[in-house]
């Protein structure tokens, strides 16, 4: 399956500069049984309607439970939720 996070952080935010931290932090899923790809993308639009990031899983529903359930996804929100306008989780099929 395939889990989407995808996020709008909030005006003022330096997210190229939090990137290269997002992207090693969200390297370490690939630890996890069930986890086979993440990929971090960051949009291309600085339109204020945009989302600025989305972040790529593919995974077995077991992955899903470890990531949801590890300590790795919980400093993700520690580090980074006070940053976050919206995000949006979605999942489906590969």
């Amino acid at each position: 399956m395939k889990h989407y996070i995808i996020v709008k952080f909030k005006e003022n935010v330096d997210v190229a500069g939090m990137l290269p931290a997002i992207q090693e932090l969200f390297q370490k899923a690939l630890s996890f049984d069930g986890v086979n790809k993440v990929e971090v993308h960051r949009s291309n639009s600085e339109r204020p309607n945009r989302h600025d990031l989305m972040i790529e899983m593919h995974l077995t529903p077991e992955g899903l439970a470890v990531y949801d359930s590890s300590q790795m996804h919980k400093d993700w929100k520690a580090q980074y939720g006070s940053y976050i306008e919206q995000k949006t989780i979605f999942d489906c099929e590969e």
